[in-house]
Protein backbone atom coordinates (compact mmCIF):
# COMPACT_ATOMS: atom_id res chain seq x y z
CA UNK A 1 0.00 0.00 0.00
CA UNK A 2 1.31 3.47 -1.08
CA UNK A 3 2.24 5.71 2.14
CA UNK A 4 0.14 9.11 1.86
CA UNK A 5 2.91 10.82 3.96
CA UNK A 6 5.38 9.99 1.07
CA UNK A 7 2.72 11.11 -1.45
CA UNK A 8 3.44 14.87 -2.86
CA UNK A 9 1.10 17.77 -1.65
CA UNK A 10 0.71 21.01 -4.14
CA UNK A 11 0.81 24.74 -2.12
CA UNK A 12 0.34 27.46 -4.62
CA UNK A 13 2.75 26.94 -7.70
CA UNK A 14 5.43 24.78 -5.58
CA UNK A 15 4.88 20.92 -5.14
CA UNK A 16 6.07 19.42 -1.71
CA UNK A 17 7.82 16.04 -2.28
CA UNK A 18 6.04 14.73 1.03
CA UNK A 19 3.65 15.62 3.80
CA UNK A 20 6.23 15.94 6.72
CA UNK A 21 7.52 19.49 6.98
CA UNK A 22 9.87 21.27 9.65
CA UNK A 23 8.37 23.96 12.24
CA UNK A 24 10.20 26.90 13.29
CA UNK A 25 12.11 26.41 16.56
CA UNK A 26 14.08 28.93 18.24
CA UNK A 27 17.55 28.75 18.76
CA UNK A 28 18.16 31.85 20.65
CA UNK A 29 21.14 31.74 18.54
CA UNK A 30 21.54 35.13 16.57
CA UNK A 31 23.86 38.03 17.17
CA UNK A 32 22.05 41.38 17.42
CA UNK A 33 19.26 39.30 14.89
CA UNK A 34 21.85 38.10 12.16
CA UNK A 35 22.14 34.92 11.84
CA UNK A 36 25.19 32.76 12.80
CA UNK A 37 27.08 29.40 12.16
CA UNK A 38 25.15 27.46 14.55
CA UNK A 39 22.42 28.32 12.05
CA UNK A 40 24.37 26.53 9.52
CA UNK A 41 24.93 23.47 11.31
CA UNK A 42 21.34 23.30 12.50
CA UNK A 43 19.11 24.52 9.59
CA UNK A 44 21.85 22.25 7.29
CA UNK A 45 20.66 19.36 9.46
CA UNK A 46 17.20 19.53 8.97
CA UNK A 47 17.28 20.32 4.76
CA UNK A 48 19.56 16.72 3.98
CA UNK A 49 16.66 15.56 6.56
CA UNK A 50 14.44 14.18 3.87
CA UNK A 51 11.17 16.68 4.84
CA UNK A 52 9.72 18.65 1.84
CA UNK A 53 9.45 22.34 3.71
CA UNK A 54 11.63 24.15 6.12
CA UNK A 55 10.42 26.89 8.18
CA UNK A 56 12.93 29.25 9.50
CA UNK A 57 12.52 30.37 13.31
CA UNK A 58 10.88 33.43 14.46
CA UNK A 59 12.47 36.33 13.38
CA UNK A 60 11.32 39.96 14.27
CA UNK A 61 10.66 42.65 12.20
CA UNK A 62 12.18 44.72 14.48
CA UNK A 63 14.75 44.52 16.60
CA UNK A 64 12.16 45.41 19.92
CA UNK A 65 10.14 42.40 18.40
CA UNK A 66 12.55 39.20 18.92
CA UNK A 67 11.27 37.43 22.10
CA UNK A 68 15.37 37.55 23.26
CA UNK A 69 18.60 39.38 22.10
CA UNK A 70 19.46 36.17 20.42
CA UNK A 71 16.63 35.71 18.43
CA UNK A 72 17.23 36.61 14.79
CA UNK A 73 15.65 39.40 13.19
CA UNK A 74 15.08 41.02 9.35
CA UNK A 75 15.04 44.33 9.80
CA UNK A 76 18.27 45.59 8.75
CA UNK A 77 21.21 45.00 5.56
CA UNK A 78 23.45 42.49 8.35
CA UNK A 79 20.40 41.10 9.32
CA UNK A 80 19.50 39.76 5.46
CA UNK A 81 23.18 39.14 4.80
CA UNK A 82 23.28 36.65 7.40
CA UNK A 83 20.34 34.87 6.15
CA UNK A 84 21.08 34.92 3.08
CA UNK A 85 24.04 33.19 3.67
CA UNK A 86 22.31 29.81 5.56
CA UNK A 87 19.74 30.07 2.69
CA UNK A 88 22.61 29.96 0.41
CA UNK A 89 24.08 27.37 2.20
CA UNK A 90 21.02 25.14 2.73
CA UNK A 91 20.21 25.80 -1.32
CA UNK A 92 23.56 24.18 -2.14
CA UNK A 93 22.71 21.10 -0.59
CA UNK A 94 19.01 20.60 -0.47
CA UNK A 95 16.19 20.79 -2.20
CA UNK A 96 13.60 21.86 0.15
CA UNK A 97 11.31 24.18 0.05
CA UNK A 98 12.88 27.07 2.41
CA UNK A 99 11.11 29.79 4.17
CA UNK A 100 10.48 32.38 7.13
CA UNK A 101 8.27 32.61 9.91
CA UNK A 102 8.27 36.71 10.42
CA UNK A 103 7.21 37.29 13.35
CA UNK A 104 6.55 39.81 16.72
CA UNK A 105 6.91 38.91 20.32
CA UNK A 106 4.49 41.59 21.41
CA UNK A 107 4.38 41.45 25.76
CA UNK A 108 6.35 38.44 25.32
CA UNK A 109 9.82 40.44 23.91
CA UNK A 110 12.50 40.81 25.91
CA UNK A 111 12.99 37.51 27.31
CA UNK A 112 15.46 35.83 29.09
CA UNK A 113 16.79 32.44 26.73
CA UNK A 114 15.08 29.57 28.38
CA UNK A 115 18.00 28.10 29.98
CA UNK A 116 18.68 31.84 31.36
CA UNK A 117 15.32 31.68 32.95
CA UNK A 118 12.84 32.57 30.78
CA UNK A 119 11.44 35.67 32.27
CA UNK A 120 11.55 39.18 31.65
CA UNK A 121 15.19 41.00 31.40
CA UNK A 122 15.32 43.55 33.73
CA UNK A 123 16.90 46.97 32.99
CA UNK A 124 20.45 46.17 33.98
CA UNK A 125 20.28 43.32 31.40
CA UNK A 126 19.44 45.10 28.56
CA UNK A 127 15.60 45.17 28.39
CA UNK A 128 13.41 47.06 26.18
CA UNK A 129 10.00 48.76 25.96
CA UNK A 130 7.14 46.39 24.38
CA UNK A 131 4.13 46.48 22.96
CA UNK A 132 0.88 45.11 23.01
CA UNK A 133 -2.81 45.39 21.75
CA UNK A 134 -3.19 46.14 25.58
CA UNK A 135 -1.53 47.51 28.52
CA UNK A 136 -1.96 44.21 30.03
CA UNK A 137 1.31 42.16 31.39
CA UNK A 138 1.89 38.87 30.91
CA UNK A 139 2.07 37.42 34.08
CA UNK A 140 2.68 39.09 37.43
CA UNK A 141 6.74 39.98 37.58
CA UNK A 142 6.44 40.39 34.08
CA UNK A 143 6.12 44.70 32.98
CA UNK A 144 3.23 46.25 31.61
CA UNK A 145 3.53 46.81 27.52
CA UNK A 146 2.76 50.12 26.07
CA UNK A 147 -0.52 49.64 24.45
CA UNK A 148 -0.30 50.35 20.44
CA UNK A 149 -1.61 53.21 18.79
CA UNK A 150 -2.90 53.31 15.43
CA UNK A 151 0.15 54.86 14.60
CA UNK A 152 2.45 52.17 16.03
CA UNK A 153 0.34 49.12 14.02
CA UNK A 154 0.76 51.65 11.12
CA UNK A 155 4.62 51.68 11.46
CA UNK A 156 4.50 47.81 12.55
CA UNK A 157 2.69 46.94 9.36
CA UNK A 158 5.52 48.43 7.08
CA UNK A 159 8.41 46.91 9.50
CA UNK A 160 6.18 43.57 7.74
CA UNK A 161 6.38 44.75 4.31
CA UNK A 162 10.29 45.35 4.68
CA UNK A 163 10.92 41.72 6.17
CA UNK A 164 8.80 40.52 3.51
CA UNK A 165 10.86 42.27 0.66
CA UNK A 166 13.93 41.31 2.47
CA UNK A 167 12.56 37.77 2.38
CA UNK A 168 11.92 38.07 -1.43
CA UNK A 169 15.54 39.29 -1.88
CA UNK A 170 17.43 36.31 -0.47
CA UNK A 171 15.07 33.85 -2.52
CA UNK A 172 12.87 32.79 -0.14
CA UNK A 173 9.98 30.37 -1.58
CA UNK A 174 7.42 31.61 1.09
CA UNK A 175 6.65 32.95 4.32
CA UNK A 176 5.06 31.94 7.64
CA UNK A 177 3.21 34.99 9.65
CA UNK A 178 3.33 34.14 13.01
CA UNK A 179 0.08 34.62 14.84
CA UNK A 180 -0.14 32.03 17.85
CA UNK A 181 1.95 31.07 20.87
CA UNK A 182 0.84 34.25 22.71
CA UNK A 183 2.93 36.99 20.62
CA UNK A 184 1.52 39.89 19.43
CA UNK A 185 -1.18 38.99 16.33
CA UNK A 186 -2.70 36.27 18.62
CA UNK A 187 -2.64 38.85 21.44
CA UNK A 188 -4.79 40.95 19.34
CA UNK A 189 -6.83 38.03 18.55
CA UNK A 190 -7.43 37.01 22.11
CA UNK A 191 -10.33 38.40 24.12
CA UNK A 192 -7.82 37.88 26.89
CA UNK A 193 -4.81 40.36 26.10
CA UNK A 194 -7.16 42.30 23.91
CA UNK A 195 -9.31 44.82 25.74
CA UNK A 196 -9.38 47.35 23.28
CA UNK A 197 -12.55 49.51 23.11
CA UNK A 198 -11.46 50.64 19.26
CA UNK A 199 -11.86 48.86 16.05
CA UNK A 200 -9.47 46.70 16.75
CA UNK A 201 -10.72 44.99 20.00
CA UNK A 202 -14.05 43.56 21.39
CA UNK A 203 -15.56 41.43 18.28
CA UNK A 204 -13.80 38.99 16.32
CA UNK A 205 -14.12 40.42 13.24
CA UNK A 206 -12.29 43.40 15.24
CA UNK A 207 -9.93 41.70 16.96
CA UNK A 208 -8.65 39.59 13.41
CA UNK A 209 -8.51 42.89 11.58
CA UNK A 210 -4.74 44.13 12.57
CA UNK A 211 -2.90 40.27 11.78
CA UNK A 212 -6.05 40.23 9.18
CA UNK A 213 -4.06 44.01 7.78
CA UNK A 214 -0.50 42.79 8.67
CA UNK A 215 -1.04 39.95 5.99
CA UNK A 216 -2.59 41.30 3.44
CA UNK A 217 0.69 43.77 3.41
CA UNK A 218 2.82 41.05 3.28
CA UNK A 219 0.91 38.95 0.79
CA UNK A 220 0.70 42.54 -1.46
CA UNK A 221 4.50 42.55 -0.37
CA UNK A 222 5.86 39.13 -1.71
CA UNK A 223 6.24 38.20 -5.18
CA UNK A 224 2.81 36.02 -6.51
CA UNK A 225 4.52 33.26 -7.53
CA UNK A 226 5.36 32.43 -3.95
CA UNK A 227 3.59 31.30 -1.35
CA UNK A 228 2.77 33.07 2.32
CA UNK A 229 0.83 30.94 4.81
CA UNK A 230 0.11 31.33 8.79
CA UNK A 231 0.60 29.57 11.80
CA UNK A 232 -2.33 29.99 14.21
CA UNK A 233 -3.94 28.98 17.08
CA UNK A 234 -6.39 26.70 17.73
CA UNK A 235 -7.11 27.60 21.13
CA UNK A 236 -5.89 29.37 23.97
CA UNK A 237 -6.83 26.54 26.12
CA UNK A 238 -8.50 28.87 28.45
CA UNK A 239 -12.16 29.55 29.23
CA UNK A 240 -12.96 32.91 27.88
CA UNK A 241 -10.09 32.96 25.34
CA UNK A 242 -9.44 32.15 21.45
CA UNK A 243 -11.88 29.32 20.79
CA UNK A 244 -11.97 26.88 18.20
CA UNK A 245 -14.80 28.71 16.70
CA UNK A 246 -13.02 31.85 16.32
CA UNK A 247 -9.92 29.74 14.67
CA UNK A 248 -12.08 28.55 12.23
CA UNK A 249 -13.32 31.64 11.06
CA UNK A 250 -9.68 33.38 11.30
CA UNK A 251 -8.32 30.57 8.64
CA UNK A 252 -11.51 31.36 6.58
CA UNK A 253 -10.89 34.71 6.93
CA UNK A 254 -7.30 34.37 5.86
CA UNK A 255 -7.69 32.04 2.82
CA UNK A 256 -9.83 34.94 1.59
CA UNK A 257 -6.83 36.71 1.83
CA UNK A 258 -5.06 34.16 -0.17
CA UNK A 259 -3.22 32.68 2.53
CA UNK A 260 -1.64 29.69 0.87
CA UNK A 261 -1.88 27.00 4.29
CA UNK A 262 -1.95 27.34 8.28
CA UNK A 263 -0.53 25.04 10.87
CA UNK A 264 -2.66 25.05 13.61
CA UNK A 265 -1.03 24.89 17.51
CA UNK A 266 -1.99 27.27 20.30
CA UNK A 267 -1.61 28.34 24.19
CA UNK A 268 1.05 30.69 25.24
CA UNK A 269 -1.41 33.89 25.58
CA UNK A 270 -1.46 33.42 29.53
CA UNK A 271 1.17 31.24 31.64
CA UNK A 272 -1.09 29.73 33.68
CA UNK A 273 -3.15 27.87 31.20
CA UNK A 274 -3.80 24.24 32.29
CA UNK A 275 -3.24 22.60 28.37
CA UNK A 276 -3.38 18.83 28.33
CA UNK A 277 -0.23 17.71 26.19
CA UNK A 278 0.09 14.36 24.70
CA UNK A 279 0.41 12.42 21.18
CA UNK A 280 -1.41 14.94 19.06
CA UNK A 281 -3.07 16.65 20.99
CA UNK A 282 -3.59 20.12 18.69
CA UNK A 283 -4.90 18.17 16.37
CA UNK A 284 -8.49 18.29 16.65
CA UNK A 285 -8.11 21.79 16.28
CA UNK A 286 -6.32 21.15 12.88
CA UNK A 287 -8.95 18.37 11.47
CA UNK A 288 -11.63 21.02 12.31
CA UNK A 289 -10.01 24.12 10.75
CA UNK A 290 -9.18 21.51 7.43
CA UNK A 291 -12.88 20.21 7.12
CA UNK A 292 -14.90 23.62 8.01
CA UNK A 293 -12.36 25.70 5.46
CA UNK A 294 -11.04 24.12 2.78
CA UNK A 295 -7.54 25.63 3.75
CA UNK A 296 -4.26 23.28 3.22
CA UNK A 297 -3.74 22.19 7.03
CA UNK A 298 -0.72 21.24 8.77
CA UNK A 299 -0.78 19.48 12.09
CA UNK A 300 1.66 20.25 15.25
CA UNK A 301 1.74 18.70 18.70
CA UNK A 302 4.01 15.97 19.90
CA UNK A 303 3.82 13.95 16.63
CA UNK A 304 6.58 11.35 16.88
CA UNK A 305 5.89 7.94 15.33
CA UNK A 306 5.19 7.47 11.90
CA UNK A 307 2.37 5.27 11.74
CA UNK A 308 0.75 7.96 13.88
CA UNK A 309 1.86 10.52 11.26
CA UNK A 310 0.58 8.37 8.31
CA UNK A 311 -2.71 7.97 10.12
CA UNK A 312 -3.08 11.69 10.15
CA UNK A 313 -2.51 12.12 6.91
CA UNK A 314 -4.44 9.39 5.39
CA UNK A 315 -7.66 10.00 7.56
CA UNK A 316 -7.96 13.00 6.38
CA UNK A 317 -6.96 14.61 9.57
CA UNK A 318 -4.86 17.52 8.70
CA UNK A 319 -2.54 17.82 5.22
CA UNK A 320 1.09 17.98 6.39
CA UNK A 321 2.38 17.03 9.70
CA UNK A 322 5.06 19.59 11.08
CA UNK A 323 7.75 18.36 13.62
CA UNK A 324 9.71 19.92 16.11
CA UNK A 325 10.77 18.41 18.73
CA UNK A 326 11.20 15.41 17.24
CA UNK A 327 13.58 16.62 14.57
CA UNK A 328 15.67 18.03 16.98
CA UNK A 329 15.87 14.82 19.20
CA UNK A 330 16.14 12.59 15.76
CA UNK A 331 16.99 15.17 12.36
CA UNK A 332 16.98 11.84 10.40
CA UNK A 333 13.16 10.91 10.96
CA UNK A 334 11.75 11.10 8.07
CA UNK A 335 14.06 9.34 6.24
CA UNK A 336 13.60 6.81 9.35
CA UNK A 337 10.01 7.02 9.37
CA UNK A 338 10.53 5.76 5.37
CA UNK A 339 11.84 2.64 6.27
CA UNK A 340 9.57 2.03 8.69
CA UNK A 341 6.73 2.68 6.10
CA UNK A 342 8.57 0.62 3.23
CA UNK A 343 9.07 3.90 1.41
CA UNK A 344 12.15 4.29 -0.63
CA UNK A 345 13.25 8.07 0.25
CA UNK A 346 16.64 10.06 -1.52
CA UNK A 347 19.07 10.41 0.27
CA UNK A 348 22.42 13.32 0.17
CA UNK A 349 24.55 11.29 -1.95
CA UNK A 350 27.53 11.82 0.43
CA UNK A 351 24.88 9.56 2.81
CA UNK A 352 23.32 6.97 0.53
CA UNK A 353 25.64 4.43 1.68
CA UNK A 354 23.51 4.60 5.11
CA UNK A 355 20.22 3.71 3.60
CA UNK A 356 19.50 0.70 5.44
CA UNK A 357 18.77 -1.45 2.43
CA UNK A 358 22.40 -1.10 1.07
CA UNK A 359 23.80 -1.70 4.69
CA UNK A 360 21.50 -3.96 6.73
CA UNK A 361 19.75 -6.13 3.23
CA UNK A 362 17.01 -7.40 4.52
CA UNK A 363 16.31 -5.42 8.14
CA UNK A 364 14.38 -2.25 8.79
CA UNK A 365 14.51 0.35 11.39
CA UNK A 366 11.68 -0.73 12.94
CA UNK A 367 9.19 1.29 15.10
CA UNK A 368 10.65 5.08 15.86
CA UNK A 369 9.21 7.15 18.79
Amino acid sequence: MTSQLFTPLQIGRHSLANRITVAPMCQYSAVDGSMSDWHLMHLGTLAISGASMLVMEATGVTAAGRITPYCPGLYSDANEAAMKRVADYVRSISPILLGVQLAHAGRKASSHRPWQGHGPLQANEGAWDTLAPSALPLAAGWPAPQAMSKDDMRQLTQSFVQAAQRAARIGLDFIELHSTHGYLLSEFLSPLSNKRTDEYGGSLDNRMRFPLEVFRAIRAAFPAERFVGAKISGTDFVEGGFSPDEAVAYARALKAEGCAYVTVSGGGVVLDAKIPVGPGYQLPFAERVKKETGIITGAVGMITDPQQAEAIVAGGQADFISLARAMLFNPRWPQHAAVSLGVELAYAPQYERAAPKVWRPGRTLGKIS
